[in-house]
């Protein structure tokens, strides 16, 4: 798979582009009760909710389904598959991406409040001779679920892929200690290095979380499946939600996701190979577990804190982030980090954060978010037809608009 198609931008949802705010959050201080409440008021606009996600020939989507609640009223939505002609159902499944990495921060978290892992403990400690020797520093595992251990993202270096490949490569699967060693260790290529010292900036990677997704299977002894479907599947009832590994059929009804050959056809790559992490769900199982998170029916809250939690640095003040992909200060410059762990905040125009965390797949580009209390929740999917490399759609800026949108208005 594409290391690009991994690589998260600004909660799918682009707030800062959408709604002409910066996509910076400085400190602890940005949620705000008094606008979520007055947000958790307004009545939602179904109609153009509903218009938001047609999708448009020009923006390479072929549907999209959706739920947006607020102000105790519930949206769920789908356009038809402008491929197949088919209408989709609202609460249809599909691949969630990076959303995955909120499962699996929820695990570590529970590890640590278990005492089974400390936070502060290094990668160095739990894993010898994982890392290559070119990675002298101690990298905490908080670093890794904070993005900022400095690690090179999943396959850094390597070449990137066409289209053509990444079709015929669909089925392909690696487990985590495959995807660590291609990435630190790779053939035919140099090895890559620290991107900075850890705990000095902070960079969106996924490789921190295939190294904590190991962990958790070293830790308890089971799968990185077995442990999210104990710790959080079942005891939400999330009956839509499943960590496939490498079982490629797509659970029946299903969102199509494409990428457009070389020669201009439209290819079904809904099912497809990946990692250990992937998981597919649906808009209805992803609210429910945004909501039981939230409410602190998974963590105690110390553990809960940690993922609203922006990371400072030895003078109290929050980090720089590394580059330009996210985290900006809505000029193209960075700003200050934006994500807690497994989680990223985004502050709308009248002071709301939503947190929530985006996820990309071949074929799809999906987002969760909320206010921390709840007053407004969101899912969405959108089924891509191009290469959309982690960026923001323009049928999910629309979504955004829609739903900060009263009814009316």
């Amino acid at each position: 798979m594409n290391k690009l198609v991994r690589r998260v931008s600004a909660l799918g949802l682009a707030c800062a582009a959408a709604v002409g705010t910066t996509a910076v959050v400085g400190g602890q201080a940005m949620a705000s009760e008094r606008v979520a409440a007055r947000v958790g008021q307004q009545t939602l606009d179904t109609a153009a909710l509903q218009a938001a996600i047609q999708p448009r020939p020009e923006e390479g989507a072929a549907g999209a389904i959706a739920r947006v609640v607020k102000g105790g009223q519930v949206w769920q939505g789908s356009s038809g598959d402008t491929v197949t002609g088919r209408s989709v159902p609202a609460d249809a499944h599909f691949h969630i991406g990076s959303i995955s990495k909120t499962f699996e921060t929820v695990v570590v978290l529970q590890l640590a409040a278990e005492g089974r892992i400390d936070l502060d403990q290094t990668v160095q400690h739990y894993m010898p001779g994982l890392l290559p020797d070119t990675f002298r520093q101690p990298i905490t595992v908080r670093e890794l679920l904070n993005m900022t251990s400095g690690l090179p993202d999943v396959d850094q270096g390597a070449p990137d892929q066409s289209a053509d490949y990444l079709i015929a490569h669909r089925y392909d699967y690696r487990t985590f200690d495959q995807v660590i060693q291609d990435t630190l260790r790779p053939l035919g290529r140099p090895a890559p290095g620290p991107n900075f010292a850890p705990g000095t900036a902070q960079q969106y990677n996924s490789l921190g979380f295939r190294i904590a997704g190991k962990l958790i299977e070293q830790i308890t002894g089971n799968s990185f499946r077995d442990e999210v479907t104990e710790r959080i599947i079942k005891p939400l009832h999330l009956s839509q939600t499943s960590v496939p590994e490498d079982r490629t059929r797509m659970p029946r009804p299903y969102l199509h996701g494409y990428l457009t050959s070389g020669d201009g056809r439209a290819v079904d790559v809904s099912e497809q190979g990946g990692n250990p992490s992937n998981m597919i769900s649906t808009p209805s199982d992803l609210d429910h577990f945004i909501t039981a998170l939230f409410q602190g029916r998974l963590l105690p809250a110390a553990q809960l804190d940690e993922m609203f939690r922006l990371p400072e640095g030895s003078d109290g003040k929050t980090l720089k982030y590394f580059d330009n992909s996210n985290c900006t200060d809505g000029k193209g410059n960075p700003g200050p980090a934006c994500f807690g762990a497994g989680l990223m905040g985004n502050p709308l125009p009248d002071g709301t954060v939503l947190w929530g965390k985006t996820g990309h797949d071949l074929g799809y580009a999906n987002g969760v978010f909320a206010t921390r209390d709840l007053s407004m929740k969101g899912v969405f999917s959108v089924s891509t037809t191009d290469l959309n490399n982690g960026r923001p759609t323009a049928l999910s800026n629309r979504l955004l608009m829609a739903a900060l949108k009263p009814a009316g208005h």
